[in-house]
């Protein structure tokens, strides 16, 4: 019997049960010792100064769109008037702030995280298993910890854009005439991840490729059938499945034999959405909701204006050069999938575990005792098998393709799914391509996400395959992506640490 079948029969809520334990967890892991290094670690320098500016009236310009500023900002005001999380205090920001409070709404949003990436798992194909692995795996990527846990605004992009896609889906798996309101609140929040980076904008490509994708094949679709009719020298004939590279679920296969429907593959509605929905939804929308956001960075710095602004974000980023003499960490895209160049945020040592951290001066090379790291790295065993299961998706569309799948009959549930993870991970990784400036593992995050569901998604299907082999395989899976996150957890809280241990976790020299 199936692990979703197992579920179903159960009198127990076990779908609800497991989401709530992943997010207790999630939520445990963000706030504990979220005070720890009362100092500015990484870009907080830049994010949290530009969020106290606001609160302080200070004008500045920044080299990103402002949204997450405005957020952090919010924190830090709130998180200054609770009778908590008072204990450690700086100036660093310009103003005499808690740590906690520049801190505490990045870590409550990267603790939904996993929710949403689970809600749009489910939005995929309604299996609640499928959804639960996906909402593991993402709870258990240390870099999403890491980035959730100080104030920097890689977790706004990808949470914004994530819910972007998920009401896409939900507009996809409803009927016609009620996708309007989930469009346009896609659409919002696509813009909105971009006013956090103008990287933003690869969520709105993955539907755009997805979109573009669907009625190519059908426009080839249509030609097969007019080439196939009765009289038709040149009519084809219905080419005949081959054993798929991965194993479907039951359930999925079930499917096969049933006519498509909309709950079984919202993705076979792709063409249902038509030119006008695109521009008002994905171009209009997104970019009004862009504009409106900037206003009230320019009320507070009316110079420069909306669009000099622009050019001058631009600007910046082209004048950055790349290579180690810009930043020791820079890192090329090609590298991101095999997590070669993580980035340290945060190091320093120690003679014992009650001095403070960080030490002003530190002490001399080799002579602390206890070494406190945080590091801007995957799960590791999480990431390879991930980038591991896209590459095995790529090569799944490439059999279905020569089979004719999609372009000589429908998509089936199983293809549009590979098809849906495999063109936003490379609508999120490609664009890097053409971009000279130094970049770091981070921009890889919103390309993780779907590589992380591939790989949810076939765990999925081995737990439920007859095969005791499979079964075994999903298993092994699951317990090698959670051991190897328990293994790596300190250098993500920043725990102390034996130089020794520390070593340990440094598999590679690219690593340190």
């Amino acid at each position: 019997m199936s692990l979703s079948k197992k579920l179903s029969n159960s009198s127990l809520p076990w779908f609800s049960i497991g989401i709530a334990t992943i997010f207790c967890f999630s939520l445990v892991l963000h706030f504990w010792g979220l005070g720890r290094f009362n100092d500015l670690i990484f870009d907080e320098v830049y994010y949290a100064k530009f969020s106290n500016n606001y609160l302080i009236g200070k004008q500045f310009f920044n080299a990103h769109p402002p949204l997450s500023q405005y957020i952090i900002a919010i924190g830090m005001w709130l998180g200054s008037h609770l009778p908590f999380g008072q204990d450690t205090v700086n100036g660093l920001t310009g103003s005499l702030r808690s740590t906690w409070s520049y801190r505490w709404f990045n870590a409550i949003t990267g603790s939904f995280i996993p929710l949403v990436v689970a809600a749009v798992a489910y939005q995929l194909n309604h299996r609640r298993s499928y959804a639960l692995i996906a909402a593991l795996f993402a709870a258990a990527d240390g870099l999403f910890l890491v980035e959730s846990r100080y104030a920097l605004n890689n977790v706004y992009l990808v949470i914004l854009g994530l819910l972007g896609q998920l009401f896409f889906l939900l507009a996809l798996n409803q009927k016609a005439g009620k996708r309007w309101l989930m469009l346009i609140l896609s659409g919002v929040f696509l813009g909105a991840s971009a006013t956090i980076k103008w990287n933003g904008l690869w969520f709105l490509l993955g539907i755009y490729l997805l979109w573009g994708t669907a009625w190519v094949l059908r426009s080839l679709r249509t030609r097969v059938a007019s080439a196939s009719q009765p009289g038709n020298p040149y009519a084809s004939t219905r080419p005949q499945l081959s054993k798929p590279l991965l194993i479907p679920s039951p359930e999925e296969q079930r499917q096969r034999q049933l006519p498509s429907s909309r709950h079984s593959n919202p993705l076979a509605n792709l063409t249902q959405i038509k030119l006008f929905h695109i521009v008002v939804s994905f171009a209009i929308i997104p970019f009004l909701t862009y504009r409106l956001l900037w206003i009230p960075h320019l009320i507070m710095n009316p110079t420069p204006g909306f669009w000099e602004a622009q050019v001058k974000i631009l600007s910046f980023h082209e004048n950055i050069t790349s290579g180690t003499d810009v930043h020791p960490y820079c890192s090329k895209w090609y590298t991101w999938p095999w997590m070669w160049r993580p980035v340290a945020y945060f190091y320093d040592t120690a003679l014992n575990t009650s001095e403070p951290v960080p030490l002003n001066p530190p002490l001399p090379r080799g002579m602390g005792q206890v070494v406190y790291d945080v590091h801007a790295m995957g799960n590791p065993c999480l990431w390879w098998l991930s980038t591991a299961a896209i590459i095995l998706l790529l090569l799944v569309l490439v059999q279905r393709l020569l089979e004719g799948v999609g372009w000589k009959m429908p998509l089936t549930p199983y293809t549009g799914i590979a098809l849906y993870l495999f063109l936003n991970w490379l609508a999120n990784l490609l664009p890097w391509v053409r971009v000279s400036r130094c970049t770091f593992l981070y921009h890889y995050m919103g390309a993780s996400v779907f590589s992380g569901l591939a790989l949810a998604w076939l765990v999925d299907c081995w737990l439920s395959s007859k095969l005791p082999q499979h079964k075994s395989a999903g298993a092994t899976v699951i317990v090698m992506v959670l051991l190897a996150f328990v293994f790596w957890l300190p250098i993500y809280l920043g725990l102390p640490l034996s130089p020794e241990t520390y070593q340990l976790r440094m598999w590679f020299r690219s690593w340190i």
